[in-house]
């Protein structure tokens, strides 16, 4: 008859099978995916579609841009352009008025084709360098006829209109004319505010279309010739789309239809400088590159590291790190050594292996762990403990480097035999 199982007893259980039988657990890390892998065809093809993805929304962001670019400003001020910022329209109304429209793109044409019987339009003073400047302020000069200059400001008003400076962006859109110039008189409010004004004290010089008190259209005497210089703050009132706002259409045909021939002067960069450079001189890689595209690499260097500062992950607190495979501490110690072995650094391994010694004798001996290190103190204690016959023990813990492999493992054993005889001791 048996009594009640006390739960606190050791109870007897079978041992499990050999074949399951738990082995010690070692963590090691995860193998590759196998070149068939399904997962990682399918992570791969998602790292392209992603890639695919932002290259196309890239792709179509530039060509969207590129096209509402070219479609609007298209042949800027071109007589011979129809969409809103071209000036095909003036062109038209000036040619049943019985004015002959050229179209010039050099500094040099410009000049031959002006004369008394000539209106001379430069519609982007500011982009003509020092040579183009002087060209057409000798056709200025020396022509007789009329020359109109669209806002031109500071950089080329000091060679094409000496005595003119400008004062600042206009504040009024449409200002009355506010002279007695005929032709501002007849036309009324013109969009002539939208862009600079000036300011002059040479005599003679006719101002209209005040706003804030400075004129946004200036004509100027030219000399004993009889010509004269119309400065335009603003090209608006030659554009397709505000062509039919106020006085515009007036204005414009008036200062451009006052003679029979008009020269429209587009500047482009076929009209070089032959200033810029010494003839025969070659010029370098970075002098070739258009002035603009500097602001496009700076623009595509903030977006890069803008990306770069977005897409970067930030640097957090270190953390400790399990070893995938635990190492033991003989397989670790034989690898260094063979490394050193490699290096032929057996002045490093002595060092090494004497310091290890000597912080071991000094804890044996009963001398501080500071002045292990130290001959007087810890010399004298190891030998007090040694039994057997005389040795130097200052030159084994503190000698010199073994000149060979062979006094190298000597100087091992000799540590080793001279540890135990302390212990032993």
């Amino acid at each position: 008859m048996t009594g009640p199982t006390d739960p606190a007893a050791p109870t007897a259980t079978a041992a499990p099978p050999a074949s399951e039988a738990r082995e010690p657990e070692v963590t090691a890390p995860l193998p590759a995916p196998a070149p068939g892998d399904p997962d990682a065809r399918t992570r791969r093809i998602r790292q392209i579609r992603r890639a695919l993805t932002a290259v196309a929304v890239l792709a179509a962001g530039v060509i969207v841009t590129a096209a509402l670019n070219s479609g609007s400003r298209h042949g800027y001020l071109n007589p011979r352009t129809t969409d809103p910022f071209g000036s095909h329209a003036v062109a038209e109304l000036l040619k049943e008025r019985g004015v002959t429209t050229r179209v010039v793109t050099t500094a040099r044409e410009a000049a031959d084709a002006a004369g008394p019987r000539t209106t001379l339009l430069v519609t982007d003073p500011d982009r003509l360098g020092a040579t183009q400047r002087g060209v057409i302020r000798s056709a200025i000069d020396l022509s007789g006829g009329r020359t109109v200059l669209l806002a031109p400001s500071s950089h080329s008003l000091t060679e094409l209109s000496p005595g003119v400076q400008t004062a600042g962006d206009a504040d009024t859109e449409h200002p009355a004319p506010g002279c007695t110039l005929p032709a501002a008189t007849s036309a009324g409010r013109a969009a002539t505010g939208g862009g600079l004004r000036y300011t002059t004290t040479l005599p003679g010089a006719t101002a209209c279309y005040p706003s804030g008190g400075h004129p946004t259209l200036l004509v100027l005497p030219t000399g004993p010739t009889g010509g004269d210089t119309v400065l335009l703050g603003s090209e608006t009132i030659l554009l397709n789309e505000s062509l039919a706002d106020e006085g515009n259409a007036s204005l414009a045909l008036q200062l451009l239809g006052s003679r029979p021939n008009l020269v429209w002067y587009l500047p482009s960069l076929a009209d070089s400088d032959p200033d810029t450079a010494p003839s025969g001189e070659d010029k370098s890689l970075l002098e070739l590159v258009p002035a603009g595209w500097s602001w496009a690499l700076l623009q595509l260097l903030v977006a890069a590291v803008l990306a770069a500062l977005w897409r970067a992950r930030r640097l957090g607190p270190l953390v400790t790190e399990k070893l995938p495979v635990a190492i033991r501490a003989s397989e670790a110690t034989e690898g260094r050594a063979r490394l050193y072995r490699k290096a032929d650094a057996r002045d490093r391994a002595a060092t090494v292996l004497r310091a290890a010694t000597r912080e071991r004798l000094a804890a044996l001996v009963g001398v501080p762990h500071a002045q292990a290190h130290d001959p007087a103190a810890l010399a004298p204690a190891v030998s007090a403990r040694l039994t057997g016959e005389p040795r130097d023990v200052t030159a084994l813990l503190f000698g010199t480097t073994p000149s060979d492999d062979a006094a190298l493992v000597a100087l091992a054993d000799h540590l080793d035999a001279l540890e135990r005889e302390v212990c032993t001791s």
